[in-house]
């Protein structure tokens, strides 16, 4: 009994193993303690997201270098094994292999990165992880209005950037456009509404339209794109029941619902203002 416990102990694939565990024991603590300074010492949340990342992926490499030094005189023979059930493997890990493969397209790609706001399979959210398999959102919309967060997590797989289209809201022009969509009574000066709606806008969202002006000079540099006007516009539409004004603006593609809460605050205290000249419509 003992001269076999002392053969167990002494076999160098037991001490390989032995080893292999110290070691991993070692990097992972060397990780969690270096992660676990740098949230102490960085402030900037997105440096401090993108080094606890590179820890991680440095820790992973450094463990599988070790393990292939450790057992180098193994992988002759493990080539073999896994060349004849390669074909096994990969038909069975299929969907981890896409999502590995999903993952080196959005780190070498412009599909999105962390902090951008974007809709993939479905799913409405700001990208807060970027993991090798899966992409973590903090969802909005579903049963919140507007562009909100819901407080859920959604976790999806990185392969869905090869079977779904990617809307990214904050790539390069991190605005979008609104609009705001009025009644207005028969009989009201068409002209006093216009500047009513035009006014509100330049008060309120004044200050997003040069910079989006600078944003979109950009993209017509990148892309073969039309020009479009950023300054905020106003339509109408005579129907059977009222003028429609419609107001097309720009916004910050987090600001859509406090800023239009904003512009409905300022036209309603206009109209009020107006002496009668304009009237809200309404079907009852």
């Amino acid at each position: 009994m003992e001269s076999e416990l002392k053969k167990i102990l002494f076999d160098p694939t037991v001490g390989k193993i032995i080893t292999s565990i110290i070691g991993i024991l070692i990097i992972v603590s060397l990780s969690k303690l270096l992660k676990k300074r740098l949230s102490k010492s960085v402030k900037d949340s997105d440096l401090k997201y993108k080094l606890r990342k590179g820890t991680s992926f440095f820790s992973y490499l450094l463990a599988i270098m070790m393990l292939s030094i450790i057992f180098s005189d193994k992988l002759g023979g493990l080539t073999v094994a896994l060349g004849v059930a390669g074909a096994g493997i990969a038909f069975a890990l299929q969907e981890i292999i896409v999502s590995v493969g999903g993952w080196l397209a959005i780190s070498f790609s412009n599909f999105y990165r962390v902090g951008d706001r974007i809709q993939l399979g479905g799913n409405i959210g700001d990208v807060i992880d970027i993991g090798i398999l899966r992409t973590t959102l903090m969802e909005c919309r579903q049963w919140v209005a507007a562009d909100q967060y819901t407080g859920r997590i959604v976790r999806i797989s990185n392969s869905f950037v090869f079977k779904d289209a990617v809307y990214n809201y904050s790539a390069d022009f991190p605005f979008l456009w609104d609009e705001i969509t009025l009644p207005i009574k028969y009989g009201s000066s068409v002209e006093t509404a216009r500047n009513i709606l035009y006014k509100s806008a330049v008060e309120v969202i004044g200050n997003y339209v040069k910079e989006a002006q600078n944003h979109w000079n950009l993209m017509l540099e990148k892309y073969r794109i039309e020009n479009a006007t950023v300054e905020p516009m106003v339509f109408i539409i005579a129907n059977d029941n009222w003028i429609e004004f419609t107001l097309r603006y720009v916004v910050d593609y987090k600001q859509r619902r406090s800023t239009k809460d904003k512009l409905f605050d300022r036209i309603l205290k206009e109209i009020d203002s107006s002496n009668g000249k304009v009237s809200i419509a309404s079907g009852t």
